[in-house]
């Protein structure tokens, strides 16, 4: 199941190798182009005019503003305390974890192999580094690098 029948997809989105990807439940803008092996969630909304590069994974609660730029092997993860069992020692199920949002506002850019938490919001036109791991709240317009991510400049032609 590449692509789901349940995908919400807007004009011209391009999906690259749509046989190497896992996209289901999700709604994806106009003109967006998602690169090979990734993973979009059950109710990630992805804007439009977005890159979204191999090998990255969106998950649920996981929301993408328009003219977002998404590097390779971004992470986004949505459960601030996960576990894969109860406390009474069983399996895990979907009630038994809180979905946290995540919210990406538009032009920013999320460099390669960035992790993001969940319950945070990554401002307009701001600047994630590579490799970095964001914790916190992003500002817009600003440049965050290292681990965890911290603000080290100011993009300047927002």
């Amino acid at each position: 199941m590449p692509v789901a029948e349940n995908v919400v997809i807007g004009q011209n989105v391009v999906i690259y190798w749509p046989q190497l990807v896992n996209i289901y439940g999700c709604s994806i803008g106009s003109q967006t182009k998602i690169g090979s092996f990734v993973e979009i969630q059950a109710g990630a909304v992805i804007g439009s005019l977005c890159k979204i590069s191999s090998h990255s994974f969106i998950c649920e609660g996981v929301t993408i503003e328009d003219e977002v730029f998404i590097g390779h092997g971004v992470m986004f993860t949505n459960d601030v305390f996960p576990r894969a069992t109860t406390h009474d020692g069983n399996l895990a199920g979907a009630g038994d974890w809180n979905c946290s949002p995540t919210k990406v506002c538009r032009r920013a850019s999320i460099g390669s192999n960035a992790t993001i938490l969940p319950n945070v919001t990554i401002g307009k036109n701001a600047m994630v580094a590579a490799g970095a791991v964001v914790t916190t709240d992003v500002p817009d317009c600003a440049i965050v690098a290292g681990v965890p991510a911290k603000v080290i400049g100011t993009v300047k032609d927002a």
